[in-house]
């Protein structure tokens, strides 16, 4: 007995599955799409608080911080691939799933391992781009906070008050009179 024939949500699961995680890949192209874009924008910032200002002390510090920008912003660029690739790749599994169901009723059995073959490899690369954007971006998220320890850093260095000239009495500097 056919598997289609005897449970009704065979087919159902063939497509709704592929449908489920494009809608998963989706979201994370919006999500990874929006943080691109922020960090874009501060890498736009950055260039322009350096410019001119090569002979300024701090311009170091902003010429690291716009490196660390245009890093995230090439892993998320990757991970934006990664997931664009995953929803071509889901969308492929369910068009190819709803190819071989309609095989089965057209009796072409010989079709049939090639099609069910095709569609899990479709639904593994999506679930593989799925897997290394996630991954991907774990790793520009650590990079993110690690800028922020660095900028933070760098603003406290900078909004320290500055140290106290010596006293003229013969106290250290730094104590009150």
């Amino acid at each position: 007995m056919n598997m289609l024939d005897s449970n009704p949500f065979a087919m159902l699961t063939l497509i709704v599955a592929p449908a489920v995680l494009t809608n998963a890949s989706t979201v994370m192209n919006m999500s990874t799409s929006n943080r691109l874009a922020r960090a874009i924008d501060r890498a736009r910032m950055l260039a322009k608080l350096i410019a001119g200002r090569e002979s300024d002390p701090e311009a170091a510090s902003l010429v690291r911080q716009l490196r660390s920008a245009r890093s995230r912003v090439f892993h998320l660029m990757r991970a934006l691939t990664s997931f664009y690739l995953s929803v071509g790749a889901f969308a492929a599994a369910s068009l190819i799933s709803l190819i071989g169901a309609g095989l089965v009723y057209a009796h072409l059995d010989w079709l049939r391992p090639v099609v069910l073959g095709a569609a899990f490899v479709a639904g593994f690369l999506g679930v593989g781009g799925l897997l290394f954007g996630s991954t991907v971006l774990v790793i520009e998220t650590r990079h993110a906070v690690r800028s922020l320890i660095e900028e933070e850093s760098f603003l406290a260095l900078d909004l320290a008050p500055p140290p106290r000239p010596a006293a003229s009495s013969g106290e250290p500097a730094g104590r009150p009179a």
